[in-house]
């Protein structure tokens, strides 16, 4: 066999690379490597089929495997045989001087490139005279001339039938050394047909794999953005993104290409990532490839598929079968039929509860935008018959399909009345878009106007922020005419969006303007003032004016989540602060009663000081409050609330050492995210990038550590809550100093010791100090090291800060290593202490390597055994990159040991997880709150329970003594 042509690159022809398909792609590649094989891959229009199989090609071509690939085509007479045509008149480039054998013969009629190489025999009349039997024979004779082969299928759907029977037989009696691989779309095969005409079975000793490409995740879909406009992408981009795409490539591809294309040089009017880039997505045409997928979908349907498809576009919304086929002018029966054929096709879903609804916004625009305007007109008037008929009746989509009439002078009055109908309703998508319409219309009353944005305002206070797209909001801060207070409402509402859910400080800038313009309102003006105060990069005595000014106008007032709003301000901030009069305060706050908006401040003020626990070191207290706040949050039907509780729970895993299958935690938060609406939050993406660095860094992988850092580097300057910015800082100072940079990593930690030393941050622990002393004492900066350290000595004096002492603990260690080993390796093992008390066993492990190297100067054998320590808390850990450190280390100082034999046992101790329930249960958590604290399943729990009960000897009653006695014996 000769050598391959050239393989094809690793990215699509547009330059993208192959995003959320690396799962996909290993098990095509698995199956295809292990000949005899099948492998079918199904998925819809645009889903990536095409791109997937390519980039397994690549690779096999550069390994010398010769990959063969045939398309079928959408043809009314499709040509017999001709995507086996395609594919095996491409053989001549692998087959060098192979002498095909006279079996190949009857191929000569159907391979024009290769006439000259097969071998001439009896050919008879007709075409293919050998029959199925004979070109059978001779397929697999041509096939099997190449060796390890791969024959590629595209589009099996629009296979002629004698190409299809073929394939099937091919299948059933595949050469030693081929792969066959096919790919179809489910949706397109005539009905009850099979992707290969019938039921396929793989026989014995043949191997294979189904590969359905699902959605790309809301993860996958910023990835890609990234990639393609070679920046960081923020949000709300991402979820615009998504929004139109519903996670399928082909529109998020065509997205980005106008994207890139939007003016000279790849950026929008307003710079790259500004909400002019939304904007314009909102704005832009449903992408080609799809528009004509759709159409061409369409137009090959029945008249009852087509007329309910129709109905379906106008409803523009989940509707129930009789509605369906009433607005499409059908009786049952037609409607009936109608509807399974839009089902089959893939243009219609299920949409719970009996209803249904096109499958993706983007189709459902294109099928609205086909129908006739005369016809449209006539569905609108249908729907509005329908839906008058509906119990409770469907205001929103009443005033939608009026407008659509021409309604417009009683439309404001309905789309006010149908604004507060959704917002009682939970569905705060339809209300905000209501209510920018009501803003957005010149002419109306001011006092509607005034009543409308503060109705959105209200809407975004209530935690349902998560349907505002703020490039919606700020054209509306353009209108002429907009009544003042009006004005203030939107920037009230634009700047608790950017704040709440996108993490952006320019939030704070509205909420400035929009005090001045909400004199008229006290209400909402001081809530803009709670969220200035909540601001961590300001000063403290500035937040406290904000509080106290929010304060006087809502603590005497009669509104009781005005009082609720105040009194969770004040608690979040004394517990920022390392208050310890502060927590029992949080038990006072109210759980129960009918007041939902008290409740939802009850949620928050758990869930931030779960936060602030989590950064001061108290962790175990940090998980109850968290999973409390996530509970109320629930109950509350907040979910950006309960996202961020989860975020804060994933984090405390990845401080407790809780790292196995992290990764995928939370990729299962983005996707939980995706459902509720609420896709591209920033905090969940923080912490997602935050967690990924430090694990790929403490497994040796700098680079993609450095890449998860960066993610969060550019946006973390312009968040209200300085934490991410100063754990961002440490860990890529981490980074380059472990590469031996520490130049870049002193101007990595600038920045952000400026921004620690001007607020209120240094009981929160961020991993900065000891890693700026680190760096600056590695550029010889020891005057900067020692201010520092004096800095965070006197601002830790008072607050009750475990985690920030033990930071400190190491920053003094490294100050003392060079001139005083002995008091160093003290400190590093008050660290290492700290650490192991607070239930962090990675930081236990760093702590106790640095104690080790400092006590190697004067006690070896210690140092032998702290070392170890470290070495088996590394390993425990799967902390791949820091263990061969240490024991690198270990070997310099001439204290190696041997191997150990696996991972230790804990005999009748307890193992780390099994301290952390005994803790809980001492504190009188049941099983239930355990499983939510520490995110385990029920029967783990009670299996750990068991096990702590067993090696303390005692009961549930008193198991707090008998872990004090255990912790007094070690």
């Amino acid at each position: 066999m000769a050598r391959p042509p050239t393989p094809d690159g690793t990215t699509g022809a547009d330059g993208y690379p192959l995003v959320g398909r690396g799962h996909e792609l290993d098990r095509l590649l698995d199956t295809i490597r292990r000949p005899p094989a099948v492998a079918l891959v199904e998925g819809e229009a645009g889903a990536g089929k095409s791109r997937l199989v390519a980039e397994a090609a690549a690779v096999l071509r550069a390994e010398g495997r010769p990959v063969l690939t045939g398309l079928c085509h959408p043809l009314r007479e499709p040509s017999p045989y001709g995507p086996l045509a395609d594919a095996l008149d491409k053989a001549g480039p692998w087959l060098g001087d192979t002498v095909l054998p006279r079996a190949a013969a009857p191929l000569v009629s159907l391979l024009p490139a290769l006439a000259d190489r097969l071998p001439r025999g009896s050919t008879g009349a007709g075409p293919h005279p050998a029959g199925p039997s004979g070109l059978l024979a001779a397929v697999r004779a041509l096939l099997g001339a190449l060796g390890p082969a791969v024959l590629v299928v595209e589009d099996l759907q629009w296979a002629d039938d004698a190409s299809r029977a073929l394939l099937l037989l091919l299948a059933r009696d595949l050469p030693e050394r081929l792969s066959l691989v096919l790919t179809h779309r489910t949706e397109d095969l005539p009905p009850g047909r099979l992707p290969l005409g019938t039921a396929y079975r793989r026989p014995p000793g043949t191997g294979g794999t189904a590969i359905g490409l699902r959605p790309l995740t809301v993860a996958d879909v910023g990835e890609l953005a990234a990639a393609a406009l070679g920046r960081p992408v923020g949000g709300a981009l991402v979820a615009a993104l998504y929004e139109r795409s519903q996670g399928l490539p082909l529109v998020v591809e065509e997205d980005l290409a106008l994207l890139g294309e939007a003016a000279p040089g790849g950026h929008v009017p307003g710079g790259p990532g500004t909400e002019a880039e939304v904007l314009r997505l909102l704005g832009a045409a449903v992408p080609r490839g799809l528009r004509e997928t759709v159409s061409e979908r369409i137009a090959g349907l029945s008249p009852p598929g087509a007329a309910i498809v129709e109905a379906a576009a106008v409803l523009a919304g989940p509707a129930e079968e009789p509605v369906l086929a009433e607005v499409a002018g059908l009786d049952a029966d037609s409607g009936g039929r109608g509807l399974v054929e839009a089902l089959r096709t893939a243009l219609l879903r299920e949409a719970g509860d009996r209803c249904y609804a096109l499958r993706h916004p983007l189709a459902a625009r294109t099928a609205y935008e086909l129908v006739p305007l005369p016809r449209r007109l006539r569905l609108h008037r249908r729907a509005v018959q329908a839906l008058e008929r509906s119990h409770p009746a469907a205001r929103a989509r009443i005033a939608h399909h009026r407008l659509a009439l021409g309604g417009r002078a009683a439309w404001p009055g309905l789309a006010e009345e149908a604004a507060a109908e959704a917002a009682e309703d939970r569905d705060p998508a339809t209300a905000v878009t209501l209510l920018c319409g009501i803003l957005a219309r010149p002419g109306l009353d001011p006092v509607r106007h005034e009543r409308a944005a503060l109705a959105l305002a209200r809407i975004v206070d209530d935690g349902l922020g998560r349907a505002v797209y703020t490039a919606r909001l700020r054209p509306l801060l353009e209108l002429p005419g907009l009544p003042a207070a009006a004005r203030g409402a939107v920037r009230l509402a634009l700047g608790l969006v950017l704040l709440d859910r996108d993490g952006d400080r320019a939030g704070a800038a509205e909420l400035l303007a929009a005090v001045p313009e909400l004199a008229c309102h006290p209400e909402p003006a001081a809530r803009a003032a709670l969220a200035l105060a909540l601001d961590e990069t300001e000063p403290p005595d500035r937040s406290r004016e904000w509080l106290e000014r929010a304060g006087a106008a809502l603590d005497a007032g009669p509104d009781a989540g005005g009082r609720a709003a105040v009194l969770s301000t004040r608690l979040t901030l004394r517990c920022g602060r390392g208050d310890p009069a502060a927590w029992p305060l949080l038990d006072r706050l109210p759980r129960d009663g009918t007041d939902v908006a008290v409740r939802r401040w009850t949620a928050r003020a758990l869930g931030d000081a779960g936060d602030s626990a989590t950064a001061l070191g108290h962790d175990l207290r940090a998980a109850g409050l968290l999973a409390e706040s996530i509970r109320l949050a629930e109950l509350t039907d907040t979910p950006v609330l309960a996202l961020h509780g989860r975020a804060g729970l994933l984090r405390l895993d990845l401080l407790a050492g809780r790292w196995d299958g992290l990764p995928e935690r939370f990729d299962a938060l983005a996707a939980d995210s995706l459902a509720a609406g609420c896709p591209g939050l920033a905090r969940p993406e923080a912490e997602r990038s935050l967690a990924l660095g430090l694990l790929s860094l403490a497994r040796g992988r700098s680079g993609h550590a450095r890449d998860h850092f960066a993610r969060t580097e550019e946006r973390a300057a312009h968040r209200p809550t300085a934490s991410v910015a100063l754990r961002t800082a440490a860990g890529l100072a981490s980074v380059l100093l472990a590469r031996g940079a520490p130049q870049q990593a002193m101007a990595a930690v600038g920045p952000a010791t400026a921004l620690l030393r001007r607020g209120v941050t240094w009981p929160k622990a961020s991993g900065l100090v000891p890693v700026a002393v680190e760096a600056a004492l590695a550029c010889g900066d020891r005057a900067f090291a020692e201010a520092l350290t004096v800095d965070a000595e006197q601002a830790l004096r008072g607050p009750d800060a475990p985690a920030a002492a033990a930071e400190l603990h190491l920053a003094r260690g490294l100050l003392l290593l060079d001139a005083e080993p002995g008091p160093a390796a003290e400190r590093f093992a008050a660290a290492r202490r700290a650490w192991r008390s607070i239930g962090r066993p990675y930081d236990a492990a760093r702590a106790a390597e640095r104690n080790g190297a400092a006590l190697a100067r004067a006690d070896r054998p210690e140092a032998a055994a702290v070392l170890a320590e470290a070495m088996d808390g590394y390993a425990g850990l799967g902390a791949d990159g820091d263990l061969s450190r240490c024991r690198r280390l270990t070997h310099d100082l001439g204290l190696s040991r041997a191997p150990s034999p696996g991972r230790r046992g804990y005999g009748d101790r307890l193992s780390p997880r099994e301290r952390q329930v005994a803790e809980l249960l001492a504190a009188r958590a049941t099983n239930q709150h355990i499983a939510t604290a520490l995110r385990l399943s029920p029967r783990t729990v009670e299996n750990h329970v068991a096990s702590v009960l067993r090696k303390l000897r005692t009961t549930r009653k008193s198991i707090s003594a008998a872990l004090d006695r255990q912790s007094a014996a070690e």
